[in-house]
C-alpha cells in the first residue's frame, strides 16, 4: 500500500504541468475514480481543507490521502511521491538551461503549454463548482472574493474569515427558520 501511495502520486507529479491546481482533476482521477481512496464529497472536503493550509496544494493533497491511507507512513509516501519528480525535473533543468535558455525553439515550447496549464486548472474550477452546488446565483460570491483580492488589494485572510463568518450567520438565519 506504500509502494501504491507513493507511484501514485509520483505518476500524478511527473505527468502534471502548472501546479497545484493544475493537478486537482489529475489527483481526483486517481484517488476517487481509480484507487476509490476517497469519494467524491470526501474529496471535495479535502480541498475545501488543503487549500487553507499553507504549502502547495498538490503536497497538502498528497499528505491527506497518504495520511487517511495508512497514517505517517503513508503521508510521507505520497508527500515524496509528489515532490520528486519535480525534484528532478528542476535538477535536470538546471544542468541543462544554462545551455539552452535563449533557444528560440525551447521559448516556443515554453509558450505552447502555457495555455494548456490555464485549460487544466480551469476545468476542475468548474467541475468542483458544480460539485459543491455552485450556482448562477451562488458565483457572485467567489467572483466577488476574487475582485476583493485583486482589485481592492484586500487579503485572502480577511476573505476567508469573512467568508467562515457569513457561513456561521447563514446558517444561524437557516436554524431560526426551522
Amino acid at each position: 500500500m506504500l509502494l501504491d501511495l507513493f507511484i501514485a502520486f509520483f505518476k500524478i507529479g511527473a505527468f502534471t504541468f502548472g501546479g497545484g491546481y493544475a493537478m486537482i482533476s489529475v489527483i481526483e482521477n486517481e484517488v476517487v475514480n481509480k484507487k476509490k481512496w476517497l469519494s467524491d464529497q470526501e474529496f471535495v472536503d479535502m480541498l475545501a481543507m488543503v487549500q487553507s493550509l499553507p504549502g502547495p496544494i498538490s503536497i497538502n493533497s498528497s499528505v491527506y490521502v497518504g495520511y487517511k491511507q495508512k497514517g505517517v507512513l503513508g503521508a510521507i509516501a505520497a508527500a515524496v511521491g509528489t515532490a520528486l519528480p519535480s525534484f528532478i525535473i528542476i535538477l535536470l533543468l538546471a544542468i541543462v538551461f544554462t545551455d539552452v535558455q535563449d533557444n528560440p525553439t525551447i521559448e516556443k515550447i515554453f509558450k505552447g503549454i502555457r495555455p494548456a496549464v490555464v485549460a487544466l486548472i480551469v476545468a476542475p474550477l468548474i467541475r468542483l463548482a458544480k460539485k459543491t452546488g455552485i450556482t448562477y446565483k451562488t458565483v457572485i460570491i467567489p467572483i466577488v472574493a476574487a475582485l476583493a483580492v485583486w482589485l481592492g488589494n484586500i487579503s485572502p485572510i480577511y476573505i476567508i474569515i469573512g467568508a467562515a463568518l457569513g457561513g456561521i450567520f447563514y446558517q444561524q438565519i437557516q436554524n431560526t427558520k426551522k
